[in-house]
Order: C-alpha cells, then sequence, then structure tokens
C-alpha cells in the first residue's frame, strides 16, 4: 500500500496548506495516539519541535490530539531531533515525535515520528496511523483524557548523552571551535556539548527568532562559518541544520569539509583504533572518491537509496554501525539510534585528538571526484524521468563520460525538487553536462 500523508521523511510542507494545518496535527495526534493504543496500554509519548514560530501552533495541536486519544505528553521544547529519539528511549515512551523541517526555511514545517527503540517508523506503523486518520475524530471516555507535562531537564539530559560518547579519558582543551546553530534547534545544546568538554566555543548563528532559522546559515549555507573561521582563527568550525540531525564542518583554512569527508575521517579512526566495521554505507548520491576510498581501507562500501531511513536500513540489513550522506547526515549506530549531528562531530573530534592532526589533514586521504549537483524547483511534481528527451540526454552524457563517472536524476523526497547529479574525472565535462541535464528537464515541464 502506498503511503497517502507520509512522505520519507514524516509529513512535511508549507505552514497553513494542507496537511501542515493546525487541524491536520490535532487529527494526526490523534490517529497516532489510537494507533499506539491497539498496541500498548497507557501509551505515553515524547514531543520536541526546532526553533520556528509556527511549532508553537503545532506543538499545540499535537498535545490536544494525543491527549484526547489518552495518551500522556512530555513536552520537551525548542530541541534537536536526534534527543527526541534518545528520549523516547530514555523515558520508555511508546513514541517520539519532532515538529521541524529539517534544513528547509522557517515557513515550512513538518512533523515526523519515532519508534520506542529511537528509530523511524517503518511503513506498516505509518500506514496504521493513516488507517486511523480517515476515521472520525472522537473521544471514547472523558476519564481516559491523557496528561500533559513539560521535561523542564530534557536540555541536560541530552547534552550528558551526547557528552558520554566521547571518550572520558580525551578533552577538548586547546581546541577553538566555531559553532554554527543554523538558528535552530542545537543553538542552546550545541554549543554547552563542546564548552563541557574543554573547547573554545565561539557561538555563530545561535539567535533563533522564530523565522532566521537556516536563513543563509547552517549546514546548508557554510559561508558564514568559512569566513568566521578564518577571522576567528578558529581551528574548525561546525554547521549544524535547523534541526540538528545533519553536519558539515570547515577547517582551519577555511575549506567545507562536507558529509562524504567527514565518514572517511570517522571510518579511518574507527580503523585505527582497532574498531569493528564490517562496512560503510552511502547513498547513490556519494561521491565516487569515497567509494574509492573506503574500499581501499579494505573495508566493503556499499549504496543505498538516498535518505537516512534507507542508510538505517542497508546498516542494520548487514549489521553495520556507520554510514550516512553527503548532505551530512551520520549515522553511527554504536552511539545513537539515529542520526546525530553533535555524535557525529564528537567522533570527528575523537580523531583529531587522537591524531594531534588538523582536520585539513585527516580528510586528505580521500581524492573527492569533480562533482556538479543542481537543483531544479519544479511547481508540482512530475515524473521527468519518463519524458523521452530526459533518458536521451541522460544516455548522451553518460556516453561522453565512457565509464569514468556517473550521472543521476532524482526527485527529493522532502520537497518539489529534481536532483541532477553528475560526477567524473573532467571537471569541465562534469559541470556542462549538468547544466545540459538541468536545462533538458525545465524545458520538459
Amino acid at each position: 500500500m502506498s503511503r497517502k500523508y507520509f512522505g520519507t521523511d514524516g509529513v512535511r510542507g508549507l505552514v497553513g496548506q494542507y496537511p501542515i494545518t493546525p487541524e491536520f496535527a490535532l487529527k494526526l495526534g490523534w490517529a497516532a495516539g489510537r494507533a499506539m493504543a491497539v498496541k500498548v496500554d497507557n501509551p505515553s509519548v515524547v514531543v520536541g519541535k526546532d526553533t520556528r514560530l509556527s511549532g508553537y501552533l503545532f506543538e499545540s495541536a499535537l498535545e490536544a490530539g494525543l491527549s484526547a486519544a489518552g495518551v500522556s505528553v512530555r513536552l520537551l521544547g525548542p530541541i534537536p531531533t536526534p534527543a527526541v529519539a534518545h528520549l523516547t528511549r530514555a523515558f520508555h515512551a511508546s513514541a517520539g515525535i519532532v515538529i521541524s523541517a529539517s534544513h528547509n526555511p522557517y515557513h515550512d514545517n513538518g512533523i515526523k515520528f519515532f519508534g520506542p527503540d529511537g528509530r523511524k517508523l517503518d511503513d506498516a506503523v505509518e500506514l496504521s496511523i493513516e488507517s486511523w486518520l480517515d476515521q472520525d475524530m472522537r473521544i471514547d471516555n472523558p476519564d481516559t483524557l491523557g496528561k500533559v507535562t513539560r521535561q523542564e531537564d530534557a536540555r541536560g539530559r541530552y547534552i550528558e548523552f551526547c557528552k558520554s560518547t566521547f571518550p572520558y579519558h580525551l578533552s577538548l582543551r586547546g581546541l577553538t571551535i566555531v559553532i554554527d546553530g543554523a538558528h535552530g534547534a542545537t543553538y542552546h545544546v550545541g554549543p554547552a556539548v563542546f564548552d563541557e568538554l574543554g573547547a573554545r566555543v565561539i557561538r555563530h548563528a545561535c539567535e533563533p527568532n522564530g523565522h532566521n532559522i537556516n536563513d543563509g546559515v547552517g549546514s546548508t549555507h557554510p559561508e558564514s562559518l568559512q569566513q568566521r573561521v578564518l577571522a576567528e582563527k578558529a581551528d574548525l568550525g561546525i554547521a549544524f541544520d535547523g534541526d540538528g540531525d545533519r553536519i558539515v564542518m570547515v577547517d582551519h583554512r577555511g575549506e567545507v569539509v562536507d558529509g562524504d569527508e567527514l565518514l572517511y575521517v570517522m571510518a579511518r579512526e574507527r580503523q585505527r583504533s582497532g574498531a569493528s566495521i564490517g562496512g560503510v554505507v552511502g547513498t547513490l548520491m556519494s561521491n565516487f572518491g569515497l567509494e574509492k576510498a573506503i574500499q581501499a581501507m579494505g573495508v566493503e562500501f556499499v549504496r543505498a537509496n538516498v535518505g537516512d531511513r534507507y542508510v538505517m536500513a542497508a546498516l542494520n540489513e548487514r549489521g553495520w554501525t556507520l554510514g550516512g550522506e553527503a548532505s551530512g547526515h551520520i549515522v553511527c549506530l554504536d552511539k545513537s539510534s539515529t542520526g546525530d549531528a553533535i555524535v557525529a562531530a564528537l567522533q570527528v573530534l575523537k580523531a583529531i585528538v587522537e591524531s594531534g592532526k588538523p582536520l585539513a589533514e585527516l580528510k586528505a586521504g580521500m581524492s573527492k571526484f569533480p562533482h556538479e549537483l543542481i537543483n531544479v524547483r519544479l511547481a508540482e511534481r512530475v515524473d521527468v524521468m519518463s519524458k523521452p528527451s530526459v533518458q536521451l540526454a541522460i544516455a548522451d552524457a553518460e556516453q561522453q563520460l565512457a565509464g569514468q563517472g556517473r550521472v543521476l536524476l532524482r526527485a527529493s523526497g522532502t520537497e518539489p525538487v529534481i536532483r541532477v547529479m553528475v560526477e567524473g574525472q573532467n571537471a569541465a565535462l562534469v559541470q556542462a553536462l549538468a547544466k545540459s541535464l538541468a536545462e533538458t528537464v525545465r524545458n520538459c515541464l
């Protein structure tokens, strides 16, 4: 069965446009509660959000719907998405809910769920919730309404969890780190973690006002962080996205270190320390240079479809623990149940401290292939791959690359965008092919 409301990462869209409305959030809370009540007695849920102004609206609506279904609710306030996953397990809750649109601008929002194990819901559970959404909302017994409390120490609990993933015998003393919070959910958590571990922390984009989340800052816009690292003569910079599950870094030279390079640094550190790796999972968008570098280590590398749920599925299938995306969504299943940007940053910092080498030197073992990615925005979702002109353009590009590169066109799972990606050894050819393919996609619409 296909899902009617859930996308690849919950329900997401423009605030005020269906389904991102208070009425739908109310019904979604009730439907999720009813789906839980079928499986467990006295279900409970933790609810967190990022710093979007609309978060207050949807928090209240979800709270009412869950209570109507007889679910007890703990409100965590503004807190990173992986913190909700962790606290879902810590409180032995039936589920965790996050109100966030991740790296999207403030006028978007979304609602996504974690199961009791702190991992994204599987399709069967989402379909169960959708089946309740199609029924009339009702309160069977006023005596069984769920209670709602605010968890005042949620931030502190998560900070301590993050610190526990960094070796106790190590310290960040002597390092100057610029933390870019994207004016999002990590603004008050991220700086505290690195400060308490001994680093000199410089806060950047850590002043949310409800509208500035991801606005020219964060992991999707690291330009201002690059400038700040150079201006402060910092050892490195760390950029999170709006909900704290994606990360990119900036080295002391002001160069961006993306998710592929961070994944390589982490894999090398694990191999050096004798930790079991098994293999590494990337995605269809992972740079070919990462694949070659991991294989050169004698470690298996496989590609999953784009999206953290597919990376997770590939890791679980093989019993591996390390995977991620070039966008900076990195999963360390031996440390956390989901992609966690702060935890990932700490694993990279462990490599820096243990080796005594700067990030720029650690990433140098991986040579990235020239890569061009162009996002073609659509007015509505269209199956461009079925267009003959697009198929011919792809075939022509692959012929020109002559087996020394890759072409990939894929629809985003979270926004109406077609991602056009070309990789190859010749940078000029890669750029020209990507531009030509993007123009073909625009023309066929």
